[in-house]
């Protein structure tokens, strides 16, 4: 049976897919061994025609398709999906079942972290001799952000000894790496109860025990002996946490404050919009800090801005051009920076 053209032109896309694929991992695995990580970026909307986002997860990949400036048949679509699946799989030598490609438009609520099937392909993924659990079938995202990798161990690195206040902590990688470099108490906080759970299993992996406390645990008078779990994961409202901290004067030494480019989740006491409210947010942080402590930001918001000076007496370092590791040269990264007190 004669092909059309727009099965010709597939087959051609997924064959370009496929050679960029493999000569992108022959190119990344042995940098990847070299650090520990077998999470990468492999392809970003290289090829124009093609507008697919991959990564790889130990042995799978999770990827993305992003919206199209025009529109093509679902069914014509799916069919340019399957080819395009099985030219990244015979790339890496991997089954088929092992790519899981979702649709993916601007995002905003909470619209990433929703589930979104119930295959639960769930499996561990490695990072400078840490191990942490993604979901590649059912969430938007995975659990873990490779775009985060250099800021995770800058994090690590600098947390020795120190108290650590994990806000918006996800499924707390953050948190799990500060753990590792030696924090003495972290208090990890998110609103959602699957994802704290997922937190803790991430530290269990890495044989850490956490604790799960409602926010009054770290305001009460307790018994000697009740507060010496030092990995907590707190189920609350950031915004509200916040108030109360600072209404308690609680103080830590570090700060992560890693918010959603916007949320209007129904369980929040407002909507958040990381470009409108992040001068509130680090201020309120930063009377969170103990002296000589440090606060870390990161947003993910198209076109953000953060303006130094609307931070009068701190030091504010752009660390976003650091971030951008091997997978990611020349990629659009998360804004990064510190705040700390001038000595």
């Amino acid at each position: 049976m004669e092909r059309t053209s727009a099965e010709i032109k597939t087959a051609a896309q997924g064959e370009m897919l496929h050679n960029r694929v493999k000569k992108r991992y022959k190119h990344l695995k042995k940098w990847a061994s070299r650090i520990g990580t077998d999470v990468l970026r492999l392809y970003d909307r290289d090829i124009p025609e093609i507008p697919l986002v991959l990564d790889l997860y130990g042995g799978a990949v999770s990827g993305a398709l992003y919206k199209r400036p025009y529109e093509k048949d679902p069914g014509e679509e799916a069919s340019w999906l399957r080819v395009m699946s099985g030219a990244v799989s015979d790339a890496l030598g991997i089954s088929r079942e092992q790519v899981f490609i979702k649709y993916r438009e601007r995002q905003r609520g909470s619209t990433q972290y929703q589930k979104m099937g119930q295959k639960k392909f769930e499996t561990e993924i490695h990072e400078a001799g840490l191990t942490f659990r993604v979901n590649l079938s059912d969430y938007l995202d995975t659990g873990f952000f490779p775009d985060r990798r250099r800021m995770r161990s800058r994090i690590r690195a600098e947390a020795s000894g120190k108290t650590l206040l994990n806000l918006f902590c996800y499924t707390a990688a953050f948190s799990v790496c500060a753990a590792a470099g030696g924090a003495k108490e972290i208090d990890s906080v998110d609103l959602s109860r699957p994802y704290l759970e997922w937190a803790a299993v991430n530290f269990g992996l890495n044989h850490l025990r956490t604790r799960r406390v409602p926010p009054e645990f770290l305001t009460a008078r307790r018994p000697p002996g009740e507060g010496s779990v030092p990995y907590r994961l707190i189920r609350a409202d950031v915004l509200s946490f916040l108030d109360t901290a600072l209404k308690a004067g609680l103080s830590w030494d570090m700060i992560i404050l890693d918010p959603p480019a916007f949320s209007n989740s129904k369980k929040m006491r407002a909507t958040l919009d990381v470009k409108r409210d992040h001068q509130s947010l680090i201020s309120q942080c930063l009377s969170l800090l103990k002296p000589g402590g440090k606060l870390w930001f990161s947003a993910n918001a198209r076109y953000f801005h953060l303006d130094p000076e609307k931070f009068s007496g701190w030091e504010v370092m752009d660390l976003s051009p650091l971030m951008e590791d091997e997978d990611f040269r020349g990629k659009k990264m998360p804004r990064c920076y510190t705040f700390t007190r001038p000595s």
